[in-house]
């Protein structure tokens, strides 16, 4: 043990005749655990929000999709298919048919898009998962439909209303005189299932089945607008696509789910950050009280000091025992700090104390990269907090 680290151990965990000093120790100690705690919390909040995020987005993306570069629809054809049944990294593959349309039910209109979707793809997105009422699209029936909570609100639309469907209609595509009696392709449909996501997507989409969709549009057997892939492992999406786009060429866009999805992705990364920053400042406030504490404690250890520069220590050792006790008092708060800061964090996982609605509680998420984060932060600005007290000593200092 090194003499400047053992002296420092003896100034932190004795105290002094000045209760003075004492009481400003115990604040900086309080304050430098407050910081971390709350540092750790936030960012645990912001990584389960994040999770819980991107879960909705799961409901609402594939792992990439592929879409035509000119045009809304294109034909699927062998050799298209032969090349995404090959690749290892593809799990699935679903077609989707999707356009703009009317809706119409019981006199109340509003647009969306109709999705008409394959069996598969509640493999592909979860979904079915986020049913709140009824089911997904029932094979047996040709004529059922799965809408959004916000769908449902705006047209005041329930489940199972064989007395009145719901009407999707499209104008009939073509130049020149149009009929104005009969403008529109016309399908009608039995709600049996309403799911809830973000609120955009809640209020954008009428699931059905592909089959309908494709009569509805007047379509080819083989003709979509897009392909949804779900990977093996979600992680290589990027190089996936990459090798998608080589191979596909410029007649197809292929997208991941985060460049689906840019602004959203923007939006939680920088909120993250930006809390990050604003605690990092409260971090760096509470330990001004560090800084305080140390300095109080070398005018305190004036004659000590003189006596250890007397008896042969360098002015580099003695300024070294301050940067050692600033570094511990505030490794012991963090410590603290981020102890308690895990609890709460399991606690409100277990028990859900704190709700952002009566029947969803605030997402948080333990994850050892916060406890990094946090470790290095306040390690780092102890470290230079300790620093900056320490470098008021001298040995002009020490002797007057």
């Amino acid at each position: 043990m090194s003499f400047s680290y053992y002296i420092a151990k003896r100034y932190l965990f004795s105290k002094t005749g000045n209760n003075a000093i004492n009481i400003i120790t115990i604040i900086a100690s309080f304050g430098v655990i407050v910081s971390s705690l709350a540092l750790f919390v936030i960012l645990s909040g912001f990584s389960g929000l994040r999770t819980f995020s991107y879960n909705l987005l799961d409901v609402s993306d594939p792992d990439i999709k592929i879409t035509a570069t000119k045009g809304k629809s294109f034909l699927v054809v062998r050799s298209l298919l032969e090349d995404l049944q090959n690749n290892a990294s593809i799990k699935e593959t679903s077609s989707i048919i999707e356009e703009r349309v009317f809706l119409e039910y019981n006199d109340k209109t509003e647009i969306a898009y109709i999705k008409g979707v394959e069996e598969n793809y509640t493999k592909i997105s979860k979904i079915d998962a986020a049913l709140t009422t009824g089911t997904w699209l029932q094979t047996d029936y040709s004529n059922t439909a799965v809408v959004g909570r916000g769908i449902s609100n705006k047209l005041s639309l329930g489940i199972l209303n064989y007395g009145a469907p719901l009407k999707i209609m499209v104008p009939k595509p073509g130049t020149g005189f149009i009929n104005p009696r009969n403008p529109f392709y016309k399908i009608e449909t039995q709600i049996v299932g309403i799911y809830e996501g973000t609120e955009e997507f809640e209020s954008k989409f009428v699931f059905t089945s592909i089959g309908q969709a494709r009569s509805l549009l007047h379509f080819k057997e083989n003709q979509v607008t897009a392909l949804a892939l779900k990977l093996t492992d979600s992680q290589d999406a990027d190089a996936v696509a990459d090798l998608l786009r080589m191979r596909l060429g410029k007649m197809f866009k292929v997208q991941t789910k985060a460049q689906l999805n840019a602004v959203f992705y923007k939006v939680i990364n920088t909120e993250n950050f930006v809390s990050y920053l604003i605690f990092t400042l409260i971090v760096i406030i509470a330990l001004f009280n560090v800084i305080g504490a140390i300095i109080m404690m070398i005018i305190d250890k004036k004659k000590n000091l003189k006596t250890l520069l007397n008896l042969g220590a360098t002015l580099k050792e003695i300024k070294k025992i301050f940067i050692f006790q600033g570094f511990l008092l505030t490794f012991f708060g963090m410590s603290t700090g981020l102890l308690l800061g895990t609890v709460l964090v399991f606690i409100q996982k277990k028990f859900e104390l704190f709700m952002i609605v009566p029947n969803l509680a605030y997402p948080v998420e333990f994850s050892f990269s916060n406890l990094l984060i946090v470790f290095f932060t306040i390690t780092i600005l102890g470290f230079i907090a300790a620093k900056i007290a320490s470098s008021r000593i001298s040995v002009s200092f020490i002797e007057k």
